[in-house]
């Protein structure tokens, strides 16, 4: 392990948090009453999970975005509770709630999602000042999710632009049109999943080599370093010169549900520290794995993570251009 450095300020940027609520089942059955066993209720959309995970890692997170209504106040709370700084603009819409249910009998986990409703233009012009004022001091700024309707798609071009002028790490979690042009700022990393980097380039990825054709066209484009995960599969790195393979250590799931927004926040937090792709790689893949073992996303336990980066295997790939010389 390195030695401990000081907590790094680290932004993290997400127009559409939620109130989660978590429902634990001991058999779920369509179509008629279910009575839960279990109900835990706490933060997350994946800017939240992504701070929350910082803050466990020993990393200053400071969380921005969009807040409204009761749910908004709700949530407001239960961040100032954990003692994350916030930083998020106040507005009429209401807060979102999404609802994770678990079947214990069928081993399952169905996530139902409220989709985000509309924010002013004005309100959206609001949060890039908070963000221009925030980065200064900031070692890294991490935009994840969706941009809430009525915000424009360049959002997190615009601010990855203002990262660049402030020498600040700019990390990229998005798909579609956001992600597309986030990358004319060259931003240091971009981290969709297999289906979302699908969905972004409008074509199937079945194999590796597709996901490594794939990576290089978003470097091609301008990010720096690509990761892609790809669920309980092994995630791939790219840093423009080198493609990696990175293993998750076997385990039981409890709920995988925010399992990438922890591996995103191992990452900026083992990149800000300098560290090589491929070794903040091992870090993500523990902490993506010790979050699968907690029944609340964002929840992980350092311990965890530590004992876990022990088990990551990372392997190096070979390029087609390199099998041909």
């Amino acid at each position: 392990m390195k030695e401990e450095k000081q907590p790094s300020m680290i932004l993290c940027l997400g127009t559409t948090p939620a109130v989660q609520r978590v429902m634990i089942f001991r058999k779920l059955v369509l179509d008629a009453v279910n009575r839960a066993a279990e109900t835990l209720d706490g933060a997350a959309g994946k800017s939240i999970n992504v701070a929350k995970v910082l803050q466990a890692l020993g990393e200053q997170p400071i969380a921005a975005g969009f807040l409204g209504g009761d749910r908004g106040d709700y949530l407001r709370a239960l961040l100032e509770a954990r003692g994350i700084e916030l930083a998020f603009v106040n507005v009429a819409t209401r807060t979102r709630q999404c609802v994770t249910m678990i079947d214990e009998s069928a081993g399952t986990i169905t996530e139902l999602v409220e989709e985000s409703g509309s924010i002013d233009a004005a309100d959206f012009a609001k949060l890039v000042e908070i963000i221009r004022r925030r980065l200064r001091g900031a070692r890294a700024v991490v935009m994840s999710g969706t941009i809430a309707p009525g915000g424009p798609s360049d959002l997190y071009l615009t601010c990855g632009q203002m990262a660049k002028e402030a020498g600040v790490i700019a990390v990229v979690d998005a798909q579609g049109p956001a992600l597309i042009e986030a990358l004319k700022a060259a931003p240091e990393l971009v981290k969709p999943n297999r289906v979302e980097l699908s969905a972004t380039l409008g074509r199937p990825l079945e194999d590796e080599a597709a996901m490594m054709e794939a990576m290089q066209e978003l470097c091609e484009r301008g990010a720096q370093r690509v990761v892609v995960t790809a669920g309980k599969h092994p995630a791939l790195a790219f840093d423009g010169r080198t493609f990696w393979r990175i293993l998750s250590p076997r385990l039981r799931p409890v709920n995988p549900i925010g399992s990438g927004d922890a591996l995103t926040a191992a990452l900026v937090w083992r990149l800000a520290r300098g560290e090589a792709l491929e070794e903040a790689c091992r870090w993500g893949m523990a902490a993506g794995a010790a979050n699968a073992l907690t029944l609340q996303a964002g929840e992980v336990n350092r311990a965890d993570v530590e004992r876990l980066v022990r088990e990551v295997k990372v392997e190096r790939i070979q390029r087609p251009d390199e099998r041909q010389r």
